[in-house]
């Protein structure tokens, strides 16, 4: 017994050790953040709003001018929206009615009818919810969108409440990215995302062509999306977050300006979207996938992909991303957009299926449509354990974030998303020929 107390008392420095350098290891492990489940808010019919009602309401609003109205009328035949996306209700109006007491009514409507789903699907309470944030990149109310959840719900104090705006199309990621960043430091909790856009103060009712773009293809949604670092989660969430991946170019002044809000020559409010947007877009997706390749590309893939990088007299090696991914979800920011990643990327029509469908049945509904898209999929039933999604957007300032989900389980088909009532009907064709 002495013996053995001798022992313990030689070793126990040793012993103390090994067992403080395994705790730091367990403590420094990035800790597992799982997507519960997710919802993406869908509008009434009664809100729909076809061409005829957009055109209709564009000659009574532009006062007949001929030419503003043969660009709105081309922009829409080859936009790739349907006539069931949906607009704001005072935006029915004639004029549109643009109060901010309207943009609350409908911030309450789609965020709040995107929460009571949220908490009635993923079974969890206001108490349960330990990080909330908010995003929406044009309508910054006092006090916050953040505040007005907490208020509706009774969240409780210690809530780590955030509100985003400004960021673009692209700030689902960015606030994503900022819930695992929190749930490294907030040990067994639960993040609820919100990303939406309200469009009821933000219509341009001007003859510029350059902010008449977004207003044909803006429309309304939201999604409000629940992730977790609780260990009981690993096996119950649908997704796990493997990556994500984020590329800013607003250091170089035509990335900065290719998106941006500003006054027309009336001093009418609109976004303008410069020439250069599609060539940055590019700049900004070859910069991210840059990062995002060596982490998921399959050896064979990454080799070449390097080789093309130190070697630029060749033509730049463009990596197969189809052997990474089983499924691709490009914001649908619009038409040239997507075709942009898809020829980028070298695509299918199947790649991006996803993508064009969720722009013709909700139009761009800003940062919530790669949420849109994975609902897509999972109401084909395409979703299997172990596929890999890749989610991209593209956002003002000029930035390009991904996010890279697994499946941690096979995912049904819901009865009752947005997609329920009309998948049935998709795909359909859309005209896909080139803007001129």
């Amino acid at each position: 017994m002495v013996d053995l107390i001798k022992v313990l008392c030689l070793w126990s420095p040793v012993i103390l050790v090994v067992a403080t350098a395994a705790y730091l290891t367990i403590l420094r492990k990035p800790k597992s953040v799982y997507l519960v489940d997710f919802v993406c808010y869908k509008p009434s019919c009664t809100l729909r709003a076809p061409f005829a009602t957009i055109m209709e309401h564009s000659r009574l609003v532009l006062e007949g001018n001929t030419q503003v109205l043969n660009f709105v009328k081309r922009i829409l035949e080859r936009s790739g929206l349907g006539d069931e996306t949906c607009i704001p209700p005072t935006a029915h109006y004639i004029p549109p009615n643009c109060t901010m007491g309207d943009a609350l009514d409908e911030a309450e409507l789609v965020i709040f009818s995107a929460m009571d789903e949220l908490m009635r699907k993923a079974g969890v309470g206001p108490s349960e919810i330990d990080i909330l944030i908010v995003n929406c990149s044009l309508f910054c109310p006092a006090p916050s969108l953040s505040a007005m959840v907490i208020n509706r719900y009774k969240m409780k104090s210690n809530i780590k409440s955030f509100n985003l705006s400004g960021m673009g199309c692209s700030c689902s990621l960015i606030s994503v990215g900022m819930a695992r960043d929190l749930l490294q430091t907030h040990p067994n909790s639960n993040a609820v995302v919100i990303s939406t856009e309200i469009l009821t103060t933000n219509f341009y009712q001007g003859k510029e062509r350059a902010m008449l773009v977004t207003s044909c293809l803006f429309r309304m949604g939201c999604a409000a999306v629940l992730l977790s670092n609780k260990p009981k989660h690993a096996s119950q969430a649908k997704y796990q977050l493997r990556h994500l991946v984020r590329t800013h170019l607003g250091a170089g002044d035509k990335a900065y300006r290719c998106v941006s809000q500003e006054e027309d020559p009336e001093g009418r409010v609109g976004i303008s979207l410069s020439t250069e947007l599609m060539a940055m877009a590019g700049e900004a997706l070859k910069k991210n996938i840059t990062t995002i390749g060596p982490l998921v590309l399959p050896a064979a893939e990454k080799i070449r992909f390097v080789l093309s990088l130190l070697r630029r007299k060749w033509k730049p090696y463009v990596p197969d991303f189809k052997q990474a991914f089983e499924h691709f979800c490009i914001h649908a920011g619009g038409r040239a957009v997507i075709d942009e990643l898809q020829k980028n990327l070298e695509l299918t029509d199947e790649h991006v299926e996803a993508s064009r469908m969720t722009l013709h049945r909700f139009g761009n509904t800003s940062s919530s449509s790669v949420w849109y898209e994975l609902s897509y999929l999972e109401a084909k039933g395409r979703l299997r354990r172990g596929h890999r999604v890749w989610q991209i957007a593209l956002g003002s300032g000029l930035k390009c974030n991904s996010a890279v989900w697994v499946c941690n389980r096979t995912i049904q088909p819901s009865a009752d998303g947005p997609w329920a009532d009309c998948i049935h009907r998709y795909p359909v064709p859309v005209n896909v020929d080139k803007l001129t």
